[in-house]
């Protein structure tokens, strides 16, 4: 994705609403940094460089499945199975897309698509909460494109920027898991949950694939509890779907 496509993406929409996406990223983006570290360094140590793993991130831009890939990395890698398992985890932006789609109607697929190739965990809990906001002050359109874009493109830039860092120092920061940095990845995504909680019962597929995240881990070898998490979650919100 080139820039003028990204600047044609945020369409004609005040310099205004793309500095308030730009400022409601800033608390997301400072949980942002220490797992992009991590992330980084992590990938150094499993004999990535730094222009393979710019380049992953950058064109993946999923931050959970380049754990779970860089986890699952070996010295010749096992292809298929990191395949699988990318499948699976970025799965989930099937229904991050439909909880948009109805937000997205009036878009031209010229702006929406280039847009929805920045689409994040955190660029869509974002954009989705905001968009339910101006829908509920009936203010139009609901999605503000400028905004999503601003949100978007500063957790875009943070993230290939500072997974290039944390390559470039990983030697130097050595197990970065010894300074708790690990830990800001779960963090950011508590914070994003807590955002979107509703109750109990539309939380009960987040529980289901909790549970099997967790028994997967202690009962099989290796970041299959990651795909098994991914596996259940997902028919669990589609079969709870109608009682939440």
């Amino acid at each position: 994705m080139s820039t003028s496509q990204a600047v044609e993406a945020a369409g004609d929409g005040s310099g205004s609403e793309f500095r308030r996406g730009l400022a409601s990223s800033l608390p997301v983006l400072l949980g942002t940094v220490p797992y992009a570290l991590v992330l980084g360094a992590q990938a150094t140590q499993k004999g990535l460089g730094t222009l393979e793993l710019s380049m992953m991130t950058g064109l993946n831009f999923a931050g959970g499945s380049e754990f779970a890939a860089i986890q699952l990395w070996t010295s010749p890698p096992h292809v298929l199975l990191i395949v699988a398992i990318t499948f699976l985890v970025n799965s989930r932006h099937l229904l991050m897309g439909a909880a948009l789609a109805p937000f997205l109607r009036d878009l031209p697929q010229r702006k929406a698509l280039p847009a929805l190739f920045f689409l994040c965990d955190e660029s869509w809990a974002l954009g989705l909460a905001d968009a339910r906001q101006r829908a509920a002050a009936s203010t139009a359109p609901a999605f503000s494109l400028p905004y999503y874009m601003g949100a978007s493109l500063a957790v875009y830039a943070t993230w290939v920027g500072f997974t290039t860092l944390g390559a470039l120092l990983g030697p130097v920061l050595g197990n970065v898991e010894a300074y708790g940095f690990d830990m800001a990845f779960p963090a950011v995504f508590l914070v994003l949950m807590r955002g979107m909680w509703t109750g109990m019962a539309a939380a009960r597929p987040w529980l289901v694939s909790l549970v099997v995240a967790a028994l997967v881990h202690l009962f099989v070898p290796g970041a299959w509890y990651v795909a098994a998490g991914a596996a259940s979650g997902l028919p669990a919100a589609w079969l709870m779907a109608g009682d939440a």
